[in-house]
């Protein structure tokens, strides 16, 4: 099933995108107990779906009774746990589900957004490399990566990641809900340097808008370096760009 990231609240950890309904209360046990593992884990889906995390879990727990070997299970229950911030249940969980499926990217990916939410970016980045390896073709990866990088104030590394997320899918850098980092970012100056960062990243693909609004951004935020528009070689092709100097004028020859 397809997965997407979470913003502004998490670090991009990969969420089933299925929606239903309004989730129903705790059945009977009799009722349960008749459930199929599949029909709980729907049950623990659409819990999930309406934030009933607390609900979703003891769905998730009944399937596994019924189904213990089941990797994708356990990366659910471990995403349930991570919105309840049980960071330490939802890392055991992720590892569980990889354990059981080595080659399980999303829970390998999970599992350096739990380390990335500890500030430990060298451990994050090291699982967000695994799983770009695991599947280089999934940009949600390589924006974590790049996250992980750039909080390690490893630039380029994080430019080049953001590249070829932006080269899988040109709009990976704008859903919301796909780029992971801002929830982690704390000061203005540190948002505006990532802006600027994107902007660069933007650039280097002759994306104007994105990397205008990415430079609108910085600005508000204070970065104290726009100037250099007029010096780092990305910028090149858009200096004459009218709308750039408009965000930023160009320096006044002495």
């Amino acid at each position: 099933m397809r997965n997407t990231t979470l913003r502004f609240m998490l670090l991009a950890v990969l969420l089933t995108s299925v929606r239903y309904g309004a989730a129903a209360s705790w059945p009977e046990q009799a009722k349960v107990d008749a459930m199929t593992a599949a029909e709980l884990e729907k049950a623990g889906d659409q819990a999930r779906s309406v934030k009933d995390y607390n609900l979703a879990i003891d769905y998730f727990q009944a399937a596994l009774r019924k189904d213990r070997n089941n990797a994708v299970l356990y990366n659910k229950m471990g995403l349930s746990e991570l919105r309840k911030d049980d960071f330490y249940s939802a890392r055991i969980h992720f590892q569980k589900a990889v354990k059981l499926n080595s080659k399980y990217a999303e829970a390998v990916n999970n599992i350096g957004a739990i380390d990335y939410m500890r500030k430990n970016y060298g451990s994050a980045a090291k699982f967000f490399k695994k799983a770009v390896a695991l599947n280089e073709a999934d940009p949600t990866f390589h924006v974590n990566l790049g996250a992980a990088w750039f909080s390690q104030k490893k630039l380029e590394r994080a430019i080049a990641e953001y590249m070829r997320a932006m080269e899988l899918d040109p709009d990976a850098l704008r859903h919301d809900n796909r780029t992971g980092i801002s929830a982690q970012i704390s000061s203005p100056e540190e948002r505006a340097q990532y802006s600027y960062l994107l902007a660069k990243a933007y650039a280097k693909r002759g994306d104007v808008e994105g990397c205008l609004q990415c430079l609108k951004r910085a600005k508000e935020d204070g970065y104290r370096n726009l100037a250099n528009v007029y010096k780092d070689e990305e910028f090149s092709r858009l200096r004459d760009n009218p709308k750039l100097q408009e965000v930023i004028p160009p320096p006044i020859a002495k």
